[in-house]
């Protein structure tokens, strides 16, 4: 199987559409997505404190990596946004515009650090 790693956000969109509209039940309903995306979060924190924080893993428990949990997470957001009309790189777009203006001054920038 090949994996292209140069997909555009709109062709994630898409790719999960067509995979989702394969079955009859479609996406689910916002709530429940909701639902879904806070499990999946939780998932992915538990797996960011075995790693970087001071809960280890038990023996028991399975290996998970947290890639896989971060691609789950990736998975239900899209899910959410299609179900909802929402272009993802739209959103990204404006999200990013609001960092390089209202935020422009907040951090120190590396070229100005002695």
């Amino acid at each position: 199987m090949t994996v292209n790693t140069e997909k555009s956000m709109r062709q994630l969109q898409e790719e999960v559409d067509r995979h989702i509209g394969q079955f009859k039940e479609g996406y689910f309903a916002p709530m429940e997505m909701l639902a879904r995306m806070t499990e999946e979060l939780g998932e992915l924190a538990r797996e960011v404190n075995h790693v970087y924080g001071p809960k280890k893993k038990k023996a028991t428990e399975a290996e998970k990596l947290i890639e896989e949990e971060m691609g789950d997470v990736l998975f239900v957001l899209i899910c959410m946004a299609n179900s909802m009309d929402i272009d993802l790189q739209q959103a990204h777009d404006g999200v990013m515009e609001k960092f390089r203006t209202r935020d422009k001054d907040r951090w120190t920038r590396k070229e100005e650090q002695q």
